[in-house]
């Protein structure tokens, strides 16, 4: 397998047509880097080599003479690529400035928002670039792939690519020592690796479920507020998705507010969760739902329209596992891991429903090979069209 093309370069594209800047924030090893050769820089500036990355930290001004060097020369916008600006976060003022003078164009990828968010010297400009999200693999960038890989092994690019079961579980597990636990230690963001250590692989373990904080500061020794920044520090460096509840509701009083937390990858989340390339028929429909779920996610960051996934649950009673809220219309998905739905499966859909009149239809996402109306506002479709769900 060669390069992928990535849903989001004709976006870059049409975005440099127009002269506009571009933040481009991923996990590591999504492909940003690749992403990044695929565009004809006047100044390619990668962070990620130490000589590099040591000439900027001990001068950031030097961008800013370079800069203005090549525009004196082109009679034009240069175009500037720079790769992981995380690592040299002072930076970003130069790029500032820069980018208000109007002096070039910048493609910028980073995978950390921790770094350009900490400290009154460092920002994400907003307003003066346009941000965008790079996952991993999705459904539609990868047809070819069989279910069961992709809930054992996940999508990273590099991962993807390997033919081989067992090259992918050692890839999985050098991406989890060097890009998780020595990036963690290098950054110096917490003090006690062993409770980190532990907290990464419980936290993976509950991946896709309400997190209870004070249950895992017991079982860590820590106390409840360091899970909560623990939590926050995976969050920052885009290596866990947050997902909102749903709060409101005229009839239903107890609906659940906490935050459930999704790892970006499954591969990534079970090798931290220390679990075997075993798919157990028991944990077929978990996975099954989060892979879904992450779906959607990836699908909503590559969206021009203002979207956010979310879930709906009353502890008493009925739940949906996820939840296109577009600006405040509901489109509810129950996940299901069966290829002959039935009636029995939308009952959480059809109360739903009845709840929120704002919600035009809901649908069943399993294995069914063709889709199969289930109620006149209810219909079930194969996972592969998942991305169908966006098409409004």
């Amino acid at each position: 397998m060669n390069y992928i093309e990535r849903n989001i370069e004709k976006k870059v594209i049409g975005l440099l047509k127009r002269q506009k800047s571009v933040l481009i924030l991923g996990p590591r090893q999504t492909g940003k880097t690749t992403l990044l050769n695929r565009f004809k820089g006047d100044i390619f500036i990668t962070f990620i080599k130490p000589e590099e990355r040591q000439r900027y930290e001990k001068s950031p001004g030097l961008l800013r003479g370079e800069v203005e060097a090549l525009h004196s020369r082109l009679k034009r916008k240069p175009v500037v690529l720079l790769d992981e600006v995380q690592k040299v976060p002072e930076i970003m003022d130069i790029l500032q400035e820069l980018i208000d003078r109007d002096m070039a164009v910048f493609i910028i990828t980073g995978s950390s928002a921790r770094k350009l968010r900490r400290g009154s010297s460092m920002n994400l400009l907003p307003g003066r670039v346009v941000s965008l999200r790079l996952d991993a693999l999705n459904i539609a960038e990868m047809p070819d792939c069989e279910l069961s890989e992709l809930l054992l092994y996940g999508s990273l690019p590099g991962v993807v690519k390997v033919p081989d079961d067992k090259d992918r579980e050692i890839d999985l597990g050098s991406y989890a020592v060097t890009y998780l636990e020595e990036e963690i230690r290098a950054e110096a963001i917490v003090r006690n690796l062993g409770s980190f250590a532990r907290f990464l692989e419980l936290a993976a373990s509950e991946s896709g479920m309400i997190i209870n904080f004070r249950k895992l500061s017991q079982e860590i020794g820590v106390a409840h507020t360091t899970i909560a920044s623990y939590f926050d520090i995976l969050d920052d460096c885009l290596i866990i998705e947050r997902i909102e509840p749903i709060t409101e509701s005229k009839t239903r009083k107890k609906l659940t507010r906490s935050n459930k937390y999704v790892f970006f990858d499954l591969g990534v989340m079970r090798i931290c969760a220390n679990e075997p390339p075993i798919l157990h028929r028991s944990l077929k429909g978990f996975l099954f739902k989060q892979f879904i779920g992450l779906e959607l996610i990836r699908s909503s960051h590559i969206s021009d329209k203002s979207l956010k996934i979310k879930f709906w649950r009353d502890p008493c009673g009925p739940e949906v596992d996820w939840v296109i809220d577009k600006q405040g219309e509901y489109i509810p998905i129950e996940v299901k891991w069966t290829d002959t739905p039935n009636e029995r499966d939308i009952k959480c859909l059809q109360k739903f429903l009845e709840e929120y009149k704002n919600s035009q239809n809901g649908y069943l996402v399993c294995r069914t090979p063709r889709e199969v109306k289930l109620d006149k506002k209810i219909m079930a479709i194969p996972w592969e069209n998942i991305a169908e769900l966006f098409d409004f």
